[in-house]
């Protein structure tokens, strides 16, 4: 299985998955940080950047398989990693299936329940179709920060400080990725994420939640940790739902911690942690 992916940095692997409609860029913001005491793989997911979508179906657990042949093909079974937005939950599916360390799950998609089901295809849908019909102008949108703030408002808690050249990066994505329809009907209304039993994931597994996430609302962290009960909440102050984006330098701290047995401690000095 090829993905196109970039390394960065040296020291003990650590794998970034980012979320749907984005790419391996979509983690500019903590590169430099991470790089600094890793060796960081960034991969683009199938459909996404330079690696085609997947023939047949385009879902979390397809994903998961082809991600699982790609960590075996590169000896990577094990590595420690961190997912973003649908890469949180795909990582969740990979620890579930213990195919991977330590885990940083940041703001997954697929715990909402109810109303928050279409709330959540609709409102991106809606996002998504706009980005794509304003991509003509949007080097002049994103170089503004009202531009910004009204542009990325559903996913920023302050859009205004998103760098100009990380939102246009990612509102290109967005607009270019050739399995997004399919994967966001698959998220809101396909197969809900299984479980793993309390005992069953023994490497450190953090869930991280933005307070004022309004893509994957922080109701929903509950229902995470339930699932995976496991998993410790991290929950990040003045945040939406990219944590990278919002608090960078706080991420890159909670996942440095986390993936490291010896500075695991240092994670619970941030924000709140409370166990699952």
């Amino acid at each position: 299985m090829k993905m196109h992916h970039i390394r960065l940095g040296h020291g003990k692997p650590l794998l970034l998955i980012h979320g749907i409609g984005g790419s391996w860029r979509s983690w500019n913001t903590v590169l430099n940080g991470l790089s600094a005491k890793r060796q960081v793989i960034a991969l683009d997911l199938p459909g996404h950047g330079q690696t085609p979508k997947l023939e047949g179906e385009n879902s979390i657990y397809t994903l998961a398989d082809a991600v699982t042949t790609w960590l075996e093909e590169n000896d990577l079974l094990g590595v420690d990693c961190v997912g973003s937005s649908m890469g949180a939950r795909l990582v969740l599916e990979l620890a579930r299936r213990g195919k991977v360390g330590a885990v940083v799950s940041l703001d997954p998609g697929g715990f909402w329940e109810g109303w928050q089901v279409p709330f959540f295809y609709y409102t991106v849908a809606g996002s998504v179709r706009l980005v794509r019909l304003l991509q003509p102008v949007m080097p002049a949108i994103t170089k503004s920060a009202l531009g910004r703030t009204v542009l990325l408002a559903q996913f920023s808690a302050r859009p205004w400080r998103i760098p100009a050249e990380v939102a246009l990066t990612e509102m290109r994505s967005f607009a270019q990725i050739s399995n997004f329809d399919e994967l966001l009907r698959q998220l809101a209304y396909g197969k809900k994420q299984e479980g793993a039993p309390r005992g069953s994931i023994t490497a450190p597994l953090v869930i991280g939640w933005g307070r004022q996430d309004r893509v994957c609302l922080p109701s929903q962290a509950r229902r995470a940790t339930a699932t995976f009960p496991d998993a410790t909440l991290y929950c990040f102050d003045k945040c939406s739902h990219f944590p990278h984006w919002d608090q960078p330098e706080e991420t890159v701290q909670l996942i440095l911690s986390v993936t490291s047995q010896a500075n695991a401690p240092a994670a619970a000095s941030r924000g709140t942690m409370t166990a699952g």
